[in-house]
């Protein structure tokens, strides 16, 4: 690398905007960034230009547009940087007020009385969200798999759930899907041991409700793509996702 040319090698780069070697050459051999010039010695190497476009195809990341949506707000010539730069400050500021609302809910129940205590309709939908499904889910739930031992473990596990416990069970899973997430967008590919690690932390996620085998979690990967409920849960954190996290639950399994 040589600092007086604002040249970086493919690990500099990865290291300054804290992403994988694997992304940045995935991203090249899609022609999303592609490096601008080589060394002496033929390796590939970014300009501060293509650093700057490896920034904004992340902020777009960020906001949940797909590669394919972000190679064409970028390479349409007839699009103003600058009215994309405003557009995706909005966008941000509109996230980080939600936050804001979202961590003033969960402060308001962390003071409020909560051993022992059932969740309302209400107190759901204020820890997991306006969309949550609530008690209409949990009794489609109840109808369809009352009789099964799962259903029974599920209602004598949570039974003494409180709020408190229910906001960890929140932030865990919201965690998992971030990493899913993440996995997803850096390649990661079904079948390898990161994937089959992260197939493995969501069966302990629904562990704690239910034994829950590799046959189980296959059946709930199904549902999650069968269910336009669950792939819209998914796909609203990044598109594609449920289709990823099924296929990661499907090859994990087959390897056991």
């Amino acid at each position: 690398m040589s600092d007086a040319e604002h040249e970086y090698t493919v690990g500099a780069v990865a290291r300054l905007v804290g992403i994988s070697v694997r992304t940045l050459h995935h991203y090249d051999h899609i022609g999303l960034v592609v490096p601008s010039g080589r060394t002496r010695a033929g390796y590939r190497v970014y300009d501060d230009a293509d650093v700057e476009r490896l920034h904004r195809v992340l902020t777009y990341r960020q906001l949940g547009f797909s590669l394919e949506q972000i190679a064409t707000l970028l390479d349409d010539p007839s699009v103003d940087a600058l009215a994309h730069l405003r557009d995706q400050h909005e966008l941000l500021t509109d996230r980080i007020d939600r936050l804001r609302r979202m961590v003033a809910g969960v402060e308001d129940m962390m003071n409020a009385k909560r051993d022992g205590i059932q969740l309302t309709a209400a107190e759901q939908a204020e820890i997991f969200g306006d969309d949550w499904p609530g008690e209409d889910y949990a009794a489609e739930a109840e109808e369809r798999w009352g009789d099964s031992d799962a259903w029974r473990q599920s209602q004598e596990r949570t039974a003494g759930f409180s709020k408190g416990d229910w906001q960890a069970v929140k932030a865990q899973t919201d965690a998992l899907e971030e990493r899913l997430a993440e996995a997803m967008r850096a390649g990661v590919m079904p079948g390898t041991p990161e994937a089959n690690a992260l197939a493995e932390a969501h069966r302990a996620s629904i562990n704690r409700f239910y034994d829950c085998g590799h046959e189980m979690q296959v059946n709930l990967a199904q549902m999650y793509l069968a269910d336009p409920r669950f792939t819209a849960h998914y796909d609203e954190r990044a598109e594609g996702l449920a289709q990823y996290v099924h296929d990661v639950i499907v090859a994990n399994a087959d390897g056991q």
